[in-house]
């Protein structure tokens, strides 16, 4: 077919017609059958599988960034999707934030064990530090997914940071939380959906619990809606897989997956020198966190014995962050794309103290934990291994509000060197993988103005592989506003390894005074945040 600026060319066994409006139309005239695949494992058919649970996914993860409200989870990409077989264990994830991922595995197991009985279209929400959750901000909206017979096969799950849920300060990330209860409304295994209706009202009213409620609940309800609607499309895709194939297909491919990242991860142990290595770091506090690993008979050991007690402050990580931590260091071992599923962990066996700094007690605060501690773990980990010397170790967490809005953003700062690379300079490091929010964004939604926003020269550490640089960011308030400030590494400077030298510490300033690292401010028209954020320590000497 021609016309005038191009040709068309028409393969073999499909046929072509034109619409009254111009637009071309292919239709298959040799519809071909779907070959299905046999419950043996078969290393293509693996591949397809491994790619189709992955794109299943993206696909959740797109749906939900195009339909939430907030900017955290629009703007910022603060939310993760995943797949999981019937049992609750994590078969494949979009590559998004990896304290949620290694997490939500044991939230959906709690949602299971709290409703043994599930129906055709429930949905559940949780953000239940003590099962499976990360801190109350951090949502999880997880769908089982049914078959033809009715029968349970796979769940859908996706975790996105709300924008507040209540406690003593706006954004719910409070610097000086004590307890739970002060930093937000806790929902444990809710059943936001029966049978396809929404439970609104419920859901609203528990939002609405005191002694501090949430702020903006209607916020929360859209992005909630979003959550469902991207659950929805994981689950007729599944649905669509399994119809293809069978569901004991989909099943042993599963199966084979976790096999797969069992794998990768011996071949990671068995490249590690035989024996013990430990490290030891600490918080600006002074609490410690330590890690001994021991490797033998092509199994590792990863002992946290000797880490801090549980913390009054609300530094504590759930065991669910401390394992997803560990999930993350293990695929950085691995050295080479794999499969992130609970296979990882069948040649792991991991130590943590309870309760502890690593696995506190029921009602302890923990706002602080999932987003600093996690990231000292991570360093501790991979210091220990010798595989990078520390990055910034936190994520310089800000939080700003009032009554009528809240925000919420991590920035980013330097990576730690290794043996044969430098260190990242201006990076999110570790685990959070958010963006930051651009600033014609910022200064359109809120109430202030981004003075500087540049690379912090300098503050990676020195050595034959030299640390990434931190940032700068300040920002003057145009309104009046309350603000909270969560952040570490402002005393204790991220390690060098193997004579590098460590990176320079963060600093936060309001009008040129240091605030220090955790600050809780009400600021007025024209006063100006500054926050520098850490460099990453080098390796060897130069």
């Amino acid at each position: 077919m021609l016309d005038a600026t191009g040709t068309t060319l028409v393969e073999p066994g499909f046929e072509l017609s034109v619409r009254p409006d111009g637009i071309l139309v292919a239709r298959d005239t040799a519809p071909r059958a779907v070959r299905s695949a046999s419950e043996e494992r078969d290393p293509i058919t693996l591949e397809v599988f491994g790619n189709a649970f992955m794109s299943i996914a993206e696909q959740m993860g797109r749906i939900l960034q195009k339909t939430a409200q907030s900017t955290n989870i629009r703007e910022r990409l603060d939310f993760s999707c995943a797949v999981f077989d019937p049992g609750g264990h994590l078969i494949a994830n979009a590559p998004h934030i990896p304290v949620h991922l290694g997490a939500m595995g044991e939230s959906v197991r709690a949602v299971l064990a709290s409703h043994p009985e599930m129906s055709e279209g429930d949905v559940f929400v949780t953000n239940d530090p003590a099962r499976g959750g990360s801190h109350l901000p951090d949502i999880t909206v997880v769908a089982p997914v049914h078959d033809d017979a009715g029968t349970l096969a796979f769940f859908v799950a996706n975790r996105g940071h709300h924008v507040d849920v209540g406690g003593i300060t706006p954004g719910s990330m409070p610097p000086f939380s004590r307890s739970l209860e002060e930093e937000g409304v806790v929902l444990r295994a809710v059943r936001l959906v029966h049978r396809g209706e929404l439970a609104q009202g419920e859901v609203l009213a528990l939002l609405a619990q005191k002694p501090y409620p949430a702020r903006l609940p209607e916020i929360n309800l859209a992005d909630l809606r979003a959550q469902i609607a991207a659950n929805r499309e994981g689950a007729s895709l599944l649905r669509s897989l399994a119809k293809a194939h069978g569901t004991k297909v989909v099943h042993a491919y599963m199966a084979y997956l976790q096999e797969e990242a069992d794998d990768a991860v011996l071949s990671a142990i068995r490249s590690l020198p035989r024996g013990e290595s430990v490290l030891a770091d600490s918080l600006d506090d002074g609490t410690p966190v330590r890690v001994r690993l021991t490797v033998k008979d092509d199994r590792l050991r990863v002992d946290f014995t000797g880490s801090g007690a549980e913390h009054a402050g609300n530094l504590n990580a759930p065991r669910a962050v401390t394992l997803a931590a560990v999930i993350y260091f293990l695929r950085v071992l691995a050295g080479r794309s794999i499969p992130l599923n609970d296979g990882i962990l069948r040649r792991v066996e991991v130590v943590i103290p309870e309760p502890s700094l690593l696995a506190p007690s029921d009602g302890r605060a923990v706002a602080g934990g999932n987003v600093e501690t996690s990231q000292r773990i991570v360093d501790v980990l991979l210091g220990a291994s010798g595989r990078a010397a520390a990055s910034q170790g936190t994520m310089n967490n800000l939080s700003f509000g009032s009554a009528s809005f809240g925000y919420y953003e991590t920035i980013a700062g330097g990576a730690g060197a290794g043996p044969d690379f430098s260190g990242a300079s201006g990076v999110h490091t570790h685990m959070t993988n958010t963006r930051i929010t651009d600033i014609e964004v910022l200064e359109a939604r809120y109430p202030v103005r981004v003075v500087e926003f540049s690379l912090r020269a300098h503050s990676g550490g020195r050595g034959l592989f030299r640390g990434g640089d931190g940032v700068v960011r300040e920002l003057e308030f145009l309104e009046p506003a309350e603000v909270s400030i969560l952040s570490e590494r402002r005393t204790t400077r991220p390690f060098g390894l193997a004579g590098g030298e460590p990176g320079s510490p963060g600093r936060n300033f309001l009008n040129g005074r240091d605030v220090g690292g955790k600050a809780s401010l009400r600021l007025q028209i024209g006063d100006r945040l500054r926050i520098e954020t850490p460099g990453g320590g080098g390796y060897g000497r130069e």
